[in-house]
């Protein structure tokens, strides 16, 4: 009843632009340009964690995408889930057509999302990359491009929260922490996977997302790629 009461609210309810603040806009024309107008780029984390697949980012997490997907996520702005879902197709397009998408063959694209902690999900009343991969799912099928979504991920122990640890520290904390659920061989059978969420900082969740794909056999065999609403850094903004 939350998320939905939230939901309501951020339809019906005067708001400001949760990127810069603009006046009476859910979603500015510049925000909305920053999340994804440029197109997406490759996101490298250094150093990249073992495993990680190939990653499209389609922003910059810094200044209004960085609050936008605050907003979502921990704030319950579930209407911006729309304009996250479009940068996220963004991202999951550049990942489809780029050498990372090699031998795609026109297949149907499943997003599998990373899974949220249950007790985050319950304290923000969503489970925000679910809610972001089913918005984009819904806009790669209107241009064309078939895909659906498979929730097929589950943490199997619990995690501690990732905020402030470094890059080894997350890796320790997720290591061995994912599993596929039941019925998610059937789910994903012959299926090229892409693996989604809505950031990636040191790449320690998708590696170990890629891990639980690989070792229950899902999909088709082949490595899944990966794409992101946004990366804390990406080619464009090293040079590499």
């Amino acid at each position: 009843m939350r998320g939905w009461w939230q939901e309501l609210a951020g339809l019906v309810l005067p708001v400001d632009c949760a990127g810069c603040g603009a006046a009476r806009v859910l979603l500015c024309a510049r925000c909305r340009e920053a999340l994804g107008g440029a197109g997406a780029a490759r996101a490298r984390p250094f150093p990249p964690p073992a495993g990680l697949p190939a990653v499209f980012a389609a922003a910059a997490y810094e200044g209004p995408v960085r609050a936008v997907l605050l907003a979502h996520k921990e704030r319950g702005a579930l209407p911006l889930a729309g304009a996250l879902g479009a940068a996220l197709a963004v991202s999951v397009r550049a990942a489809l057509t780029g050498p990372a998408g090699a031998g795609w063959g026109g297949r149907e694209v499943v997003l599998v999302p990373v899974p949220s902690a249950r007790r985050q999900v319950r304290a923000r009343g969503h489970d925000p990359a679910r809610r972001i991969a089913l918005a984009a799912a819904g806009r790669l099928r209107r241009a064309g491009v078939p895909a659906c979504v498979a929730p097929v991920l589950r943490l199997r122990r619990a995690v501690a929260d990732q905020a402030g640890l470094g890059a080894r520290e997350r890796r320790e904390n997720l290591a061995g922490a994912l599993e596929a659920g039941p019925g998610g061989a059937r789910l994903t059978a012959g299926a090229g996977l892409m693996l989604v969420d809505d950031l990636i900082t040191t790449g320690a969740t998708l590696a170990e997302a890629a891990r639980a794909v690989r070792a229950a056999g899902l999909g088709d065999g082949a490595a899944p790629r990966a794409a992101v609403v946004a990366a804390t850094r990406t080619e464009q903004q090293t040079g590499e």
